[in-house]
């Protein structure tokens, strides 16, 4: 699927940025099934950010590598390390102090499970005295519900898997997660249910080092490229992801 955009002329600082030695190394979180959804016959991650990777790769000229990370929160890690060019990830405020963000080029809902007999019955109501709440804390969803819960406790754990056994073992009041990952959970977790709505949106991105903010710029008009052309949204329909939807 070609995406050849007319963003206007690449200076060489931000090329060498972008690609030190004419090689794009693009940070990917494996642990977002809706944007890594499946795997090549060597391993390599496929789905909708590899193939916005892929895309700017071609822009450039360059060649492209992917760097894996099991979370985003190694990912994130990795900024000041010279590990990545680009990482494509959820834009948080927390990660902002060590990456430059463009605005989103996809977005998912972020909701809560809780049990049929829970008393919780609107997202308002989960932030209260005694409610426990089962969350994966590194996911961006995380970082959300840190900065904002008040009362509630997070139960925090290194996983979606681990986070969803908590709930289950600890008999914990809500699970926070995306709402495609709920979708799933729900299906198995007896007698649960979602509630409506969402807490936040985690908005997906493409970030550079601090050190290279001089090429935020023209990643942003590459992402409003993708976004205004339609290309984001048939990468969503070509892997056929439910749940994730092109960034308003």
């Amino acid at each position: 699927m070609e995406f050849r955009p007319d963003i206007g002329q690449l200076s060489p600082t931000v090329r060498e940025h972008l690609a030190p030695a004419n090689l794009l190394r693009a940070g990917i979180n494996l642990s977002n099934f809706l944007l890594v959804s499946s795997r090549g016959p060597q391993g390599e991650p496929q789905g909708v950010s590899p193939d916005m990777a892929r895309a700017l790769a071609d822009l450039l000229g360059t060649g492209l590598r992917y760097v894996p990370y099991e979370n985003p929160g190694l990912l994130a890690d990795a900024a000041p390390c010279d590990e990545w060019d680009v990482g494509l990830i959820g834009a948080e405020p927390q990660r902002a102090e060590a990456i430059s963000f463009t605005p989103a080029y996809a977005e998912i809902e972020a909701t809560f499970l809780v049990r049929d007999a829970s008393p919780l019955r609107e997202i308002a109501d989960v932030d209260a005295e005694g409610v426990r709440i089962a969350v994966s804390g590194r996911a961006a969803y995380g970082l959300w519900l840190d900065r904002n819960i008040r009362t509630a406790e997070l139960v925090r754990s290194g996983t979606l898997d681990d986070s969803a056994a908590d709930f289950v073992s600890k008999e914990l009041d809500a699970l926070a997660g995306l709402r495609p990952r709920l979708l799933k959970d729900v299906a198995v977790i007896p007698s649960t249910r979602i509630l409506d709505g969402h807490f936040m949106t985690v908005q997906q991105a493409i970030g550079v080092p601090k050190a290279k903010a001089e090429a935020a710029d023209y990643l942003a008009k590459f992402v409003a490229a993708a976004k205004e052309s339609g290309f984001v949204a048939a990468l969503i329909a070509r892997h056929g992801v439910q749940g994730l939807s092109v960034a308003r």
